[in-house]
């Protein structure tokens, strides 16, 4: 069995790294500087350590036709949206023409990308057809498992993860169940068709989306009785059946993509959905809602809006890691911008040269030199353990430390106590 994985990212390189373990793997990737890094045993996700790359069984390259004499090729793109929030399918489009271009009789393909139900059918299969020329079910198989890797959690790894798998047979179903058995302990449900597994996979996201939102609107409503949402939620998660979810910023490549490739299908079969457009705006209204928060405290405060200088710890989308893509952080960052306010960022994760390029000021450590007006912890890096409040109160204008707690990061009685505002969402 030779296995070939495309997209080395955040889903596809660990994928590689864990079959590699049983199998001759080839990781393609369309990024010469990726694969270059990524054969000097270095991951540039800091997810993997260079034992994990530096299996003899594992090849890296980005030259497709590698991939030919493979007998299964996993594709795990990223799918994005655009700026109309509209699903971009160039990446599913393009790897389903290189694909097509080598694909051989007996090949199996795999889908593992989030997309919408019946996107694989109706878009992937006939462009590896007209590709390759070949007939899909007599010269080809098709399968979809979904990816369910969660970047920077040790405790669920890929192989500890539950995997759903589809085929378009019976025979290819065995096939999947039977390879990804091999290398995940957790174990396999087998859906009944390849739309009931895309579809499956798009609700995961679509249903953590909509708490979280839920969870976000109480924080609004909350905000305005002066009411401390976190202890409102203590109180109500103390039954049995209350759903443990916390407001925050929903950003990232999963859950604050995938419900528009839901609503995107639904539209075009004449229901626009509206919950799930609500979860959306809510969650994409978060950013500006703590930015302005932050302003109204300082014109209270009677300090010089232009002139105020502010912290923002954390950038990435989430805890851990260094992706930064789609992070709502950078909404705060943009509603502070809008009055003027000077804007720091501290993230040890992120590349900090890449963000400069794009105009935000990032730097690893805190500069003791600074001083702000307010902090924002807007992203709960474990890191971030290290800044005591009385750090903060050292960077804050005239030792007076206004933070807000995003992430209800911080012992709410000590900083209360060490802070001249505290607020947390």
């Amino acid at each position: 069995m030779k296995i070939g994985i495309v997209g080395l990212g955040y889903v596809g390189l660990p994928l590689a790294c864990l079959f590699a373990k049983k199998y001759s793997v080839v990781g393609f990737d369309i990024s010469a500087k990726k694969v270059e890094l990524l054969k000097k045993n270095i991951d540039y996700t800091n997810d993997l350590d260079a034992d994990a790359l530096k299996q003899d069984s594992l090849y890296f390259t980005n030259d497709s036709k590698e991939l030919k004499g493979c007998n299964v090729i996993i594709v795990a793109v990223p799918t994005d949206i655009d700026k109309q929030n509209q699903p971009d399918l160039f990446p599913l489009r393009s790897v389903s023409a290189t694909i097509g271009k080598i694909l051989e009789p007996g090949m199996t393909i795999v889908f593992e990308s989030t997309v919408y139900p019946g996107l694989t059918e109706e878009i992937c299969i006939p462009i590896l057809e007209k590709e390759s020329g070949l007939i899909w079910k007599k010269d080809f198989n098709v399968g979809y498992s979904p990816e369910r890797i969660n970047p920077g959690d040790k405790k669920r790894p890929l192989h500890k993860i539950l995997k759903i798998v589809s085929g378009d047979t019976a025979k290819t179903l065995s096939l999947l169940s039977e390879l990804y058995g091999s290398v995940i302990e957790a174990g396999i449900y087998q859906a009944p068709d390849i739309k009931t597994a895309e579809a499956a996979k798009v609700i995961e996201n679509a249903q953590r989306d909509l708490n979280i939102a839920f969870m976000n609107e109480l924080a609004v409503i909350f905000d305005k009785m002066n009411l401390d949402t976190r202890e409102v939620l203590k109180a109500a998660g103390t039954k049995w059946n209350f759903l443990p979810f916390e407001p925050g910023l929903v950003g990232g490549h999963c859950i604050g993509v995938d419900p528009y490739y839901l609503t995107f299908k639904s539209e075009q079969l004449g229901y626009s959905p509206q919950v799930i457009h609500s979860g959306r705006h809510l969650n994409n209204d978060m950013g500006k809602f703590i930015a302005e928060k932050l302003v109204k405290v300082l014109i209270k405060q009677e300090k010089v809006i232009a002139k105020s200088k502010v912290l923002i710890l954390g950038c990435s989308f989430k805890e851990n890691v260094g992706d930064t893509r789609n992070s709502k952080v950078f909404d705060i960052e943009k509603g502070l911008s809008e009055y003027h306010i000077e804007i720091d960022f501290v993230d040890p994760h992120v590349d900090a040269a890449l963000l400069h390029s794009k105009g935000h000021h990032v730097e690893k450590d805190i500069d003791i030199n600074k001083k702000y007006d307010a902090v924002i912890l807007a992203v709960k890096h474990d890191a971030f353990k290290n800044y005591s409040l009385d750090l903060l109160q050292i960077v804050s204008v005239s030792g007076e430390l206004n933070l807000f707690d995003v992430k209800a990061f911080y012992n709410r009685e000590e900083a209360i106590g060490k802070s001249k505002c505290y607020w947390r969402l």
